[in-house]
């Protein structure tokens, strides 16, 4: 795939700061599953079809996961942010941000109000 998204030596220097010290056992490489991640929330695919060059999609999915509960993401957003020397213009990407199990329900109780839509009546 020659389309593959990877960090830049530079990009990666300025979020290295923001990543959790390791202990332990070395962890996989930074740049490889931050850029697999990436890639996956760019293109909207599931974890199980990363591409093989980013490694394992368990090691991509359980990385997002944990630094996602630690804040590790909303930190380097609040960081970067921070640096910026123009502030007219945030973008947030709302794929990061997670919805309720119902948010796409329009399923309402009896008696409750109904969109008529499209309407049926022809008024």
């Amino acid at each position: 795939m020659s389309n593959l998204f990877w960090l830049t030596d530079e990009q990666m220097a300025r979020l290295r700061p923001y990543f959790p010290k390791s202990h332990g056992k070395p962890r996989v490489d930074d740049r490889r599953v931050l850029s697999g991640i990436i890639f996956i929330n760019r293109n909207g695919l599931r974890w199980s079809d990363a591409p093989r060059e980013y490694g394992p999609p368990k090691t991509l999915y359980n990385r997002w996961k944990r630094w996602s509960d630690m804040g590790v993401f909303a930190r380097i957003m609040e960081g970067l942010e921070a640096e910026a020397a123009d502030h007219k213009t945030i973008m947030i990407d709302a794929t990061y941000l997670k919805a309720h199990r119902t948010a796409s329900s329009l399923r309402l109780k009896r008696g409750a109000w109904q969109a008529d839509w499209p309407n049926k009546g022809g008024d």
